[in-house]
């Protein structure tokens, strides 16, 4: 107990730390998230007889097209969500006038209605754009990270190629640990980005057709929260929702929510996360509490990130220790498992029968330490 309460206070005095230095902390993250995702651009070229400087060089310009793109796609959403809460601020206000109205007539009391309707306020949907638009200063500076972080990388490379050379069969273990979380973060975010253009382009494509107002900046929203995992849909679709009811009132509000739970809980929902568990074995529940917690711990930039952090988490303290297979299976981690799990569980008449042996006939057979 005394060693769980002095881990316990250890981890709240990084986490405070993290908290506190959020500004390097997430910029950095990224980058090297980034440097991740494009690292094995430099192995394939060394392959084909490129020399390790235009590798290099290789990687590095990748990093910054991916880094580019997503701060334009960030700061021309944000920019244009801003300018839409302000082109519709009088609809606005009376949409807001008119559910705080309705709620009146429905029996609410004026606090609870008021409480509601301040969702709505242009304060806060303008609140919302600049969070999404000021993510762009944290890719930004990203972009210098990368470029160190690359360079560094870069220069030691050779000497990292010769850590099994060094210490031999020892270093194995930190090895497959490293290797299962580069692997795992790069899955994870090509099957985001493949199943988040899919997405971005159905909701784009519907909401034009039906008549919502700058499709495109939707679209570029569905793809982006679309890397946070569980709430990702419900993030991307609000603002949309709340745009259809203020330009075509209750029938195009539904006809939004019925488009994206169509589209985005079928892929988002039922398909993606099957993908998604196979590329990082993360369990949905540890999923879906690393966004609210990198969230709170790092910023904005946790929410995407959250992925990659807990795996970084989970190979530093428990794929390193012997005796947390049972944590590891919970979180997820399929090869935590001792034996191949069973596909079903046996239950009534079949639970004293297995494929493993005979039937089980007394308690005390079954609990003979010597077995």
């Amino acid at each position: 107990m005394l060693r769980v309460l002095v881990g316990l206070a250890a981890a709240v005095v990084v986490l405070v730390g993290l908290s506190w230095a959020r500004e390097i902390v997430g910029p950095l993250a990224l980058a090297a998230v980034i440097v991740i995702i494009c690292h094995p651009l430099q192995g394939l070229l060394r392959r084909r007889g490129w020399p390790m400087w235009t590798a290099t060089t290789a990687v590095i310009l990748l990093a910054y097209v991916i880094l580019t793109t997503m701060a334009l796609l960030l700061w021309f959403a944000g920019t244009q969500f801003a300018r839409l809460v302000v082109d519709y601020l009088a609809q606005l206000r009376a949409t807001v006038d008119g559910i705080e109205q309705w709620l009146a007539d429905m029996g609410w009391d004026g606090r609870a209605a008021d409480t509601v309707a301040s969702f709505l306020e242009p304060s806060r949907l303008l609140g919302v754009a600049t969070s999404v638009s000021g993510m762009v200063v944290g890719v930004a500076i990203g972009l210098f990270f990368v470029l160190a972080y690359v360079i560094f990388m870069a220069a030691d490379a050779a000497r990292y190629n010769r850590l099994r050379t060094v210490f031999g069969a020892s270093v194995d273990g930190t090895l497959a640990r490293v290797r299962t979380f580069t692997v795992g973060t790069r899955r994870y975010y090509i099957v985001n980005a493949i199943f988040g253009a899919i997405v971005a382009v159905i909701d784009g494509i519907a909401l034009a057709a039906i008549g919502v107002p700058a499709p495109v900046v939707w679209a570029i929203l569905a793809f982006v929260t679309n890397f946070i995992p569980n709430i990702g849909f419900v993030l991307g679709l609000i603002p949309p929702a709340v745009l259809a009811l203020v330009v075509g009132g209750w029938p195009l509000f539904l006809a939004v929510i019925a488009i994206y739970s169509v589209v985005n809980v079928v892929l988002q929902v039922l398909v993606q996360p099957k993908f998604v568990a196979d590329a990082v074995s993360l369990s949905l529940t540890l999923s879906f509490f690393s966004v609210i917690f990198w969230t709170f711990v790092i910023g904005p930039l946790g929410a995407i990130l959250s992925i990659p952090l807990t795996l970084l988490v989970r190979a530093l303290i428990l794929e390193a220790d012997p005796d947390a297979r049972v944590l590891r299976w919970l979180s997820g981690d399929r090869d935590a498992a001792p034996v191949r799990e069973p596909e079903e569980a046996p239950s009534g008449d079949d639970a004293a029968h297995t494929d493993d042996g005979p039937p089980t006939e007394s308690s005390d057979s079954a609990g003979d330490p010597s077995d």
